[in-house]
């Protein structure tokens, strides 16, 4: 049996070098290449014409260096409505932070939370609205929760029979496809729907999947547009401008971000209250000493775990570019912070919200290697890629 295991694992090594075969050919591409779908004004203005807007943005919604609500004002278009997500309008509260409505002091929109209790706009607040352009930069990791927005307001329009206008976004993670697919015993607002950690899909992309597999509440469809981003496909490297979330703050800690999230359902830090959130792991009671840090309160981590703590762990601070791109999802980091992790009750139960499934925790329990746990969820992830292709606008990575 146990041979059987080895040849199985070897296998599933080599599906994973394959799908990082990309890598060694990818060419950059530069920023001043891609159109962003808000920068495609020719297209989106004659629809805003005559029409009462909604938009769903925050600080990374940019038509070149401006905000795209300063940018649709100064054009004319009726603004009635902004909707902020997690993280607010800005992008400076903190993860799980309460978010209050507010009105915009230069254009007098007022900006409503669609994040914490009333995560679904209203139907007094869509009757303010004719079309909702949504205009949110993704990472490409089932948790983080812009595309739990998405959802919400997508169920929001088909139920009071309004359009939504997707402006896409390159996907910085877009470039493969991994990770245990949800399972739906684990839904919550990190996990909505059946797709891996690591979903490979735009914005755009993602929408047409909620809309085509009907995972909106009673099946229902809302009436749906993407205004695609023009010189961009699933191989492209792209260099976010603006940092999605506090706790992002560069490409690092994005390429980073699906693999080390999971610590975020154990009692490690990965350096919220410091300058390198995400692109590190500790504890106290970890005897791996590859890195040290100490979380302090600070913008965006005002009560981080662990704060004021010395802990000890491990840093990426050596890896490359390609390096990260290539470190794609991986479980070493978790697994090895089991292993050497001296304290009790590693794993808590935001552990299973996050991974999507009970069976992770006990592989990583039993002592699996990295390559004996990937291969568990390589059926699902070929039956989620057939999926995804009938969704995809931009040509695909593999």
């Amino acid at each position: 049996m146990r041979h059987k295991i080895n040849i199985l694992t070897a296998i599933a090594g080599l599906f994973f070098m394959l799908s990082f075969s990309w890598a060694c050919s990818a060419q950059p591409v530069s920023q001043n290449d891609v159109v962003v779908g808000a920068e495609r004004l020719d297209i989106l203005l004659p629809i805003l014409k005559g029409k009462k807007v909604g938009m769903v943005i925050n600080q990374t919604s940019k038509v070149k260096n401006a905000l795209l609500l300063d940018t649709l004002y100064n054009r004319g278009v009726n603004i009635t409505a902004v909707f902020a997500p997690e993280h607010g309008f800005r992008g400076e509260a903190d993860a799980g932070a309460k978010v209050d409505n507010e009105i915009d002091l230069k254009t007098r929109v007022p900006i409503y939370s669609i994040y914490g209790n009333n995560k679904k706009p209203s139907v007094g607040q869509m009757n303010k609205v004719d079309i909702i352009l949504f205009d949110l930069q993704d990472v490409g990791a089932r948790f983080y929760t812009y595309i739990s927005t998405l959802h919400y307001v997508m169920e929001a329009a088909a139920e009071n029979g309004k359009m939504v206008i997707i402006l896409d976004r390159p996907n910085p993670n877009g470039h493969y496809v991994d990770g245990p697919v949800l399972e739906k015993a684990y839904t919550s607002f990190v996990g909505m729907h059946p797709i891996p950690i690591v979903h490979g899909m735009t914005i755009g992309e993602y929408a047409q999947m909620i809309n085509g597999e009907r995972w909106l509440k009673g099946g229902v469809q809302c009436k749906l547009q993407v205004i695609k981003i023009k010189n961009y496909n699933h191989r492209t490297y792209y260099n976010l401008p603006v940092a999605p979330s506090p706790n992002l703050p560069n490409m690092r800690s994005i390429y980073l971000y699906p693999s080390l999230c999971l610590f975020e359902g154990t009692p490690y830090s990965v350096g919220r209250g410091t300058n390198k959130q995400f692109q590190l792991w500790g504890h106290p009671q970890s005897s791996l000493k590859d890195t040290s840090f100490t979380p302090v309160s600070r913008p965006g981590a005002k009560n981080p775990p662990l704060l004021n703590q010395l802990c000890y762990g491990k840093s990426y601070r050596d890896l490359s570019t390609d390096e990260l791109r290539q470190f794609g999802f991986s479980l070493q980091p978790i697994i090895d912070a089991y292993k050497t992790y001296k304290g009790q009750n590693f794993f808590n139960s935001f552990f299973m919200k996050l991974s999507g499934t009970r069976q992770l925790e006990e592989q990583i329990k039993a002592g699996l290697s990295e390559k004996e746990i990937r291969l568990t969820w390589q059926e699902d992830l070929v039956h989620f890629k057939q999926i995804r292709k009938k969704y995809l606008l931009y040509d695909d990575f593999e």
